[in-house]
This record gives C-alpha cells, sequence and structure tokens, in this order.
C-alpha cells in the first residue's frame, strides 16, 4: 500500500527564534513536511511560487509586505495553497481582515501540537479553521447589531439638526430662536446644508431628509 503523501508547508515569520521554533515542531509531526521559510511577505509569496506548498503558514506583522497582503496575492497566484494564519494578534479587525484576504485558518501562537495538525489537515481539506478564542470573538462580533446609520453623514451635527427642524416645517427665525443662535448663522447653515445635498431649495430639502427620517417630531 503506498505511504499517505506528507502535507507540504511553508513557513512564514519574521523572527528567527519563532520560525525555527514552528518549523521544528511541524517536522516533528508525522505526515507534515517543512518546504520553505520566509522572512516578510514578499518573500513568503515568492517560496510558496517556488515551492508550492499545500499550506503557508503566516505571520501577520512582517516586514516589506504584510501577511495580510501576502495571503491577498496568494489567494490570487496560488488558490490552491491554503494560507494558515498563526499569529499573537486576536483583534476582530486582524481577524475579519486576514479572512477576507483569502486565509482558510486563524490560530493564535502558543496553539497546541496537535491543534496545529489538525488545523493543518483541515485547511488542506478545504475546511475553514478558526482557534477556539478566536472563534468566540468573532461569533460575538458578527452577532452584534450593527452601530445605527447617521443620516447625511456627510452634514456637521448641527447642520443635521437644523435640517431636522427644517423638515418639521420651522423656519429660519424659528430655528435660530430654539437653538439660541442669530438667524444669520442659521441662514449660513441652510445654504450649507443645500449645498451639500445638492438640492436648489427648502422644499427638496424637506422631501429628502423625511426620506432619511428626520423632521418626526413636533414642531
Amino acid at each position: 500500500m503506498t505511504a499517505p503523501q506528507s502535507i507540504r508547508v511553508l513557513v512564514a515569520d519574521d523572527h528567527l527564534v519563532v520560525r525555527r521554533g514552528i518549523g521544528a515542531l511541524l517536522g516533528s509531526l508525522d505526515g507534515v513536511e517543512v518546504v520553505g521559510e520566509a522572512t516578510t511577505g514578499a518573500e513568503a509569496v515568492r517560496e510558496a511560487q517556488l515551492s508550492r506548498p499545500d499550506v503557508v503558514m503566516m505571520d501577520l506583522q512582517m516586514p516589506q509586505m504584510d501577511g495580510i497582503e501576502a495571503t491577498r496575492r496568494l489567494a490570487t497566484l496560488l488558490p490552491d495553497v491554503a494560507v494558515l494564519v498563526l499569529t499573537m494578534f486576536e483583534d476582530d479587525e486582524s481577524v475579519l481582515s486576514a479572512m477576507r484576504a483569502g486565509a482558510k485558518g486563524y490560530l493564535l501562537k502558543g496553539a497546541e501540537q496537535q491543534d496545529m495538525l489538525a488545523a493543518i489537515r483541515s485547511v488542506v481539506a478545504g475546511q475553514l479553521v478558526i482557534g477556539p478564542g478566536v472563534a468566540a470573538r468573532l461569533i460575538a462580533h458578527l452577532s452584534a447589531p450593527p452601530p445605527p446609520r447617521t443620516p447625511f453623514p456627510e452634514l456637521t451635527p448641527r447642520e443635521r439638526e437644523v435640517l431636522d427642524r427644517i423638515a418639521r416645517g420651522q423656519g429660519n427665525g424659528a430655528i435660530a430662536a430654539a437653538l439660541g443662535v442669530s438667524p444669520k448663522t442659521v441662514g449660513n447653515n441652510v445654504s450649507s446644508i443645500f449645498a451639500k445635498l445638492r438640492v436648489p431649495g427648502r422644499a427638496e430639502a424637506i422631501v429628502r431628509a423625511r426620506e432619511e427620517g428626520l423632521g418626526r417630531g413636533t414642531p
């Protein structure tokens, strides 16, 4: 019976001790062969093209080109190569950025040997792997309700307040009295609002404002 072919792994990390440690750990695993090392993101892309590994163990913080950009390029150049991120960083944005770039797995440095082997085998099989601690954070991030959308983000808070009062039917004098400013100041706000919303006048501004939910209060 023919022995199963070893999984070929490229290790990319700019720290020599870490890189060699990961390489030694992987090399001691049955069915895993370390075929190369890289110290930068650019080198990881180049070495992957030369050695054609099954998996690239990718650090995120590296010089010349970070791991996220290297992952993005590998996803385009070598779509059959699975990138398994192995990093110290577990913040939500790092996780999401790596996954958007095309990473197939995300583990934290210090992962147990059996977890690393299982992750390598899983990404080679086409599965998505997220380490337990990272998975909990990612699920919480994705299940959190989106922040409320601010209508007309191009307006300043004061201009948005003036527009809201315009949509309630208030004139410049009433708006000035309510806000404790001069009618001239309100007039300047109104002119700025019309310019930013690219509307010719008050009626069109009111329509736009009410479409976005403004003007629902009592005048």
